[in-house]
């Protein structure tokens, strides 16, 4: 199949003058969607950057218009049917799901290589034009899109400049934090500290390590499937604006697991107080990683994230432990 499709397209020196025109329609018509695919997916958060592609879009529908205006009066009403996945080494665009997901920096980037693809296009396009008025429009677009700075970067800075910027950075770190660090460290508190009481009372009641660690996994993975859950379906983001739950509940899924496997993995040992001292070990890197996450994202004070960390996880370790030697 993907040889098939490979082989069947053609390089563009092999197109008519005709066939040049519609692909750098159905080009510019594409690209002028994917921009107000951008747009509209990031104007809730971040209105400056989607009036950048709302213009974007705009200038598209304009070349879009003057090659519609040249093809009419050339060849006609009726414009071929071919797009860049017709021809060789053209580029794919990205489809409208995808964009919608794209982080803004991602998406700017993309659009400005999507601008030096065109740019390229319309130079190669014009080298094997003949007719001197095609030749001109495509060797003005091909200007247009090889300005001394790109479209996208040029709005950009009229749209997205000073107090907007910050605004939008600011917006977007605080996106980040509900996305994926508030349900990720949500989870690596559940799982370090809610896995501690049972695995460390199975070590003690059995000082067996390979049952240990079966205890361990089996709750570092049903925990992560919990809150995994539980975080996804808490919440759809829509009024919050905590973000796509999926994204929401693999943070918080993945890292409760982590949690408990950091203090499971140890009794993969045999040796039993060697297994139990590396597992202890492992736990206070993970409580000190916790009260560092917290202070650096959530910005709690160092020490009162040290203690209520340090404080809480003891406890569930002399709990486990006391109950284990029960």
């Amino acid at each position: 199949m993907f040889l098939s499709r490979l082989f069947s397209r053609r390089p563009l020196s092999a197109l008519t003058e005709q066939e040049v025109l519609a692909l750098a329609i159905a080009s510019e018509e594409d690209d002028g969607r994917i921009y107000l695919a951008y747009a509209d997916a990031l104007r809730p958060n971040y209105p400056n950057s989607a009036a950048v592609f709302d213009e974007m879009a705009q200038e598209e529908d304009v070349h879009r218009q003057r090659l519609i205006d040249l093809h009419i009066r050339r060849f006609g009403t009726r414009i071929p049917l071919i797009r860049r996945e017709h021809v060789r080494g053209f580029p794919d665009r990205k489809p409208d799901w995808l964009v919608a997901s794209m982080p803004i920096e991602q998406a700017r980037r993309q659009a400005e290589a999507m601008e030096e693809t065109a740019q390229r296009f319309y130079e190669q396009a014009a080298a094997i034009t003949t007719d001197a008025e095609t030749r001109k429009l495509l060797g003005d677009l091909a200007m247009a899109e090889r300005s001394h700075q790109s479209l996208a970067q040029r709005l950009v800075e009229q749209h997205a400049t000073g107090d907007a910027a910050d605004e939008e950075k600011q917006m977007e770190k605080r996106q980040f934090l509900l996305t994926y660090v508030q349900p990720g460290l949500a989870g690596l508190m559940d799982g370090s500290v809610s896995t501690l009481a049972p695995i460390f009372a199975a070590a003690f009641a059995t000082q067996d390590t390979w049952q240990t660690f079966l205890v361990g996994l089996s709750a570092s993975v049903g925990a992560g499937i919990s809150m995994g859950f539980t975080e996804a379906a808490h919440d759809d983001g829509k009024l919050s604006g905590r973000g796509s739950p999926v994204k929401r509940g693999l943070a918080s899924g993945i890292m409760t697991a982590l949690g408990g496997l950091g203090h499971a993995l140890p009794y993969l040992i045999p040796s039993f107080w060697t297994a139990t001292v590396i597992a202890t070990i492992v736990v206070f890197f993970e409580l000190w990683a916790i009260a560092f996450i917290q202070n650096r994202y959530m910005e709690t004070p160092f020490f009162r994230a040290v203690f209520q960390v340090v404080l809480g996880g003891g406890l569930v370790l002399a709990a486990g432990i006391l109950i284990g030697n029960a």
